[in-house]
């Protein structure tokens, strides 16, 4: 599939004048969107990465082409690149949910490889993997330092476990111009999962699993999209960055700024850990072949105790200085969900 939804040779003030290739896989999810916007507004001439059966409609008003990738064929990605002629590649396809760790791995680290495979075969300018903080794990709650780049990988969960294969296999291909970014929890507009637990405080609801103190991190998605479009022209080469708004929360913090924000008064649920296991075993088994919304896997990373994680390198190499931390980017977020009948 390859059509173009507005003529390229545009006009509109709010984006530069086109002049470099870029292929952004994933593009029709939730961070792609953003990566899309980011990248037209900096004078990237996108091609938007998308399955036939992909949602498009929130996209059609952009000024960008659409291409398939059958990321199970080397020689077919070979020939796409070389067809398009990318300058530039994004990959921020992956799937989050799977029924099995051996559909995590095919789809985040072998599809992967498979374009990362194909890219090197190409003078290409710059190869961004946007990967997650999940490939390192989480620490302790009494750990005082943050997470950083040097911190031995213990991921908890398939998930992360196949974005850090992913990192240590396309690490080893030649010739490719390399990047890594490992986003913490990302959230913004147009995202899903932090919105259920929004819509609960919408509803004066506070649902926590267990009572274990911990320390999450964010990350805004404009603040994610605006350095992994920088890293494009980053000299950094096989390089791997942490990425987060640069600050640590306690578990409430969220829940405190949305409430606020929200002027709404909840009731706390603290439910009991090991109830929450057991509902995740009957979903699981529920769930059949289908990939389950909770399992006991699941759990490992929802209840971790710190997600704290360190940009000091990315501060230094990529001059990351985030421009949201949770209380500012929650407050866009919900005035955006209002706005859309999200919230």
């Amino acid at each position: 599939m390859e059509k173009c939804i507005k003529d390229i040779e545009y006009t509109n003030n709010n984006y530069k004048h086109v002049s470099k290739k870029l292929l952004i896989t994933g593009a029709s999810g939730f961070v792609g969107y953003h990566l899309i916007q980011t990248a037209l507004h900096e004078g990237y001439e996108v091609y938007a990465g998308v399955r036939n059966s992909s949602s498009i409609e929130h996209l059609q008003h952009l000024p960008i082409k659409y291409t398939t990738l059958a990321f199970g064929s080397v020689d077919d990605l070979k020939k796409n690149i070389e067809e398009n002629k990318y300058n530039y590649i994004i990959h921020a396809a992956g799937t989050t949910k799977a029924k099995s760790e051996q559909e995590y791995n095919e789809i985040n680290a072998l599809y992967t490889t498979n374009l990362a495979n194909a890219a090197a075969s190409f003078d290409l300018k710059k190869f961004a993997f946007i990967s997650s903080l999940a490939a390192l794990g989480p620490t302790y709650y009494r750990d005082k330092n943050p997470i950083n780049e040097t911190y031995l990988p213990k991921p908890v969960t398939s998930y992360g476990r196949s974005k850090l294969l992913a990192e240590r296999w396309i690490s080893n291909i030649k010739n490719l111009p390399l990047i890594i970014l490992r986003p913490t929890a990302v959230y913004g507009p147009r995202e899903k999962d932090i919105l259920v637990m929004l819509k609960a405080l919408n509803k004066g609801f506070e649902p926590y699993i267990g009572r274990r103190n911990q320390y999450l991190s964010f990350v805004y998605v404009k603040d994610l999209a605006n350095i992994a479009i920088r890293s494009l022209s980053s000299p950094s080469n096989r390089d791997i960055y942490n990425i987060s708004d640069g600050k640590a929360y306690d578990r409430y913090e969220l829940a405190n700024i949305a409430k606020q924000l929200l002027s709404k008064k909840t009731v706390k649920i603290h439910v009991p850990t090991s109830i929450v296991k057991i509902i995740a075993d009957v979903i699981e088994a529920a769930s059949g072949n289908s990939a389950p919304l909770l399992n006991r896997e699941k759990l490992n990373e929802l209840t971790a105790e710190n997600w704290s994680c360190s940009i000091a390198k990315a501060r230094h190499h990529l001059q990351y200085e985030p421009k949201y931390d949770l209380q500012s980017g929650l407050e866009e977020t919900l005035n955006w969900y209002q706005e859309h009948n999200w919230l």
